[in-house]
């Protein structure tokens, strides 16, 4: 049970339901070739979400291993406050859009993502979320549509992006939500996929793999375990042995941490956000090992309005107000470790970052 009270004041409390230590983790030499290419977006986690997450893990998060910090400004080209759509295609393709848009241009022509650019020279690449595969982030780097909620369309997409390890919930969406009659599923196999749909199956599976391990978002964090964690290592495993020296290219999603954000639930989003700095700390250990890969950790946005007002950082207990349920226009950090991360640092707009992560895909 999440711990978590509300004053009259709408003041939430939290208490973590546990603290963990953050690993210890050296840079390789900044001159080291960039071979593998890390994005990892916390959807919704803005500064405010960190700095929550830092008292209830009593002072010590893996974010702090990172030795390039940067904020990055979100906003679309026709909202200044954008979605996920927008801000997601802008880290993937390195080009803003309007606002519901995913992987196309304002024009809605198509925009690819730095996966497209990993593929052609050649790279392994892979996406894997906390969410459904029908949501707007993971499509941003693997589907092309002028609105985000065309998900029957966006989920007959993922036939044709030939990303190698695809993992995160969805089932239904390729299969009993559809209005076609279509079962996206066996056509994936059809395209050579290897299906797993639970964790002991994911963990058998060799490349291409498609990992729908819910029928819908994965469990809460308390919940499913290490299932994402789980789901991080066995693609960078697998990408990682399949690829050699020529490199890979990965997109991890910390979905829900947005998605309890909305719901004012300050319990269930932190949660989420400590899981995924925990999954932070497997990325940076296995990079630590490689020497040859860069690690970028950002947001698409910030979403609550979420101020911190009480608590007690020895104790780990956070007293928080919600503002809205909505994303908001506040720049969002990003962090920087691994050969290449010289190259960041300060005020960047959200496509420009995505630009400075292309760049390295070589």
């Amino acid at each position: 049970m999440l711990s978590c009270k509300e004053r009259e004041d709408g003041l939430q409390y939290y208490q973590a339901q546990s603290t963990y230590e953050p690993v210890s983790v050296t840079q390789p030499p900044s001159d080291n070739e960039v071979r593998n290419v890390i994005l990892m977006i916390g959807d919704g986690m803005g500064l405010e979400q960190v700095s929550c997450a830092w008292v209830l893990n009593r002072g010590k998060l893996n974010f702090d291993s990172f030795p390039v910090v940067g904020l990055s400004r979100t906003w679309c080209t026709d909202k200044l406050i954008t979605d996920s759509g927008a801000g997601g295609t802008a880290l993937a393709s390195g080009s803003k859009t309007a606002y519901d848009h995913v992987g196309t241009a304002p024009d809605t022509t198509d925009l690819h993502s730095f996966l497209v650019k990993a593929r052609a020279l050649g790279k392994k690449t892979g996406v894997v979320t906390t969410c459904h595969l029908a949501d707007a982030t993971p499509c941003d780097f693997c589907c092309h549509n002028e609105y985000r909620y065309n998900q029957e369309d966006l989920i007959a997409d993922y036939l044709d992006c030939n990303v190698d390890y695809i993992s995160g919930g969805g089932t239904d969406w390729f299969t009993t939500k559809r209005t076609d009659s279509r079962n996206i599923i066996d056509e994936m196999a059809a395209k050579g996929y290897n299906v797993a749909l639970d964790e002991e199956a994911l963990m058998a599976a060799e490349l291409p793999v498609l990992g729908l391990l819910a029928p819908d978002n994965l469990p809460v964090a308390l919940e499913r375990g290490d299932l994402y964690r789980h789901s991080v290592a066995r693609g960078l495993d697998l990408l990682s042995e399949a690829s050699g020296e020529r490199g890979f290219c990965m997109m991890l999603e910390g979905s829900c941490i947005d998605d309890w954000l909305h719901g004012n639930d300050i319990g269930k989003a932190m949660e989420e956000l400590l899981d995924f700095d925990r999954t932070i700390g497997d990325v940076l250990r296995w990079a630590e090992k490689d020497g040859h890969t860069l690690v970028v950790v950002t947001a698409d946005h910030a979403t609550g309005c979420l101020t911190l007002r009480d608590g007690d950082l020895s104790e780990g207990r956070i007293g928080v107000s919600f503002g809205s349920e909505s994303h908001n226009g506040i720049a969002v950090p990003y962090y920087v470790w691994g050969p290449g991360s010289g190259a960041f640092g300060g005020i960047m707009e959200n496509d420009a970052l995505g630009r400075l992560i292309a760049s390295f895909v070589r």
